[in-house]
């Protein structure tokens, strides 16, 4: 009996802090972004925004949980990926301005694995040196990188680096930079819910819950929407002429 007693309440602990676990407490599991930031999906969509950088190697650790966290998402739900460039003696700018590159050219779902592990396993993009560990001098370049999206793409390299130093890259990198200031992001990988929350590996407890902490705030998102009311009609906006009724001439006899 006292053996039973005892794997009950063992087993009442376990369920209250599953539970308690699912409570993600704001200020403490998440944080607010003030003030909330615009999206920048379609109306009626949750923006889910990973801020990251290629040579960020807990953002590599994170990448499997990233793809886990994308087949999880309703359908409401859309996963953008917002590259940092505030750690420059590890290349983040050139990784910015190549991930803004390859968003623009529409390759970046088909060559994000491929270059996590180009940075982190295979070497082709490496920051560090794999003996001493110690970062390479000189860095890899956005030639370099332009030569990997043409072997794993197939995107020519002139076509590449012609996009990569364009107008339109320059405008993305430096509107990454302003959102991420104003999301107030201090470490990556941190995920940023509808320009509302966001959730660092610190404050969720791990990487694993943070993807759980992501989840429960879209569902939180996907409910409020839900619950929304409909927009009003303008009322300054002319109203629309009613069409008269069709009045039938009587049958003549």
């Amino acid at each position: 009996m006292k053996y039973a007693t005892l794997s009950a309440l063992l087993a009442l602990m376990l369920t209250s802090l599953a539970h308690a676990q699912q409570n993600w407490v704001e200020g403490k599991n998440y944080f607010p972004v003030v003030p909330a930031q615009h999206t920048n999906v379609p109306p009626g969509k949750i923006e889910v925004a990973e801020v990251f950088s290629y040579g960020c190697p807990y953002c590599a650790q994170f990448n499997p949980l990233i793809e886990q966290l994308r087949k999880s998402l309703p359908a409401n739900a859309q996963l953008v990926f917002i590259p940092a460039s505030f750690n420059p003696p590890e290349d983040w700018p050139m990784f910015q301005r190549a991930t803004c590159t390859a968003q623009t050219l529409g390759i970046l779902d088909r060559t994000h694995d491929a270059m996590f592990d180009a940075v982190w396993k295979t070497g082709e993009l490496a920051i560090t040196d794999p003996n001493t560990h110690a970062l390479k001098n000189p860095l890899p370049t956005i030639e370099d990188a332009a030569q990997f999206y043409h072997r794993v793409s197939g995107v020519a390299v002139d076509k590449f680096l012609q996009t990569a130093k364009s107008f339109a890259v320059d405008v993305q990198m430096r509107r990454a930079d302003a959102l991420i200031l104003a999301y107030h992001i201090d470490s990556t990988p941190s995920m940023v819910v509808n320009g509302k929350y966001r959730v660092t590996i610190q404050s969720a407890g791990g990487m694993e819950p943070m993807i759980r902490v992501t989840q429960w705030l879209v569902a939180r998102e996907s409910k409020s929407l839900a619950n929304a009311p409909a927009p009003k009609p303008d009322a300054d906006a002319p109203a629309s002429k009613q069409s008269k009724p069709v009045v039938k001439a009587p049958a003549s006899k």
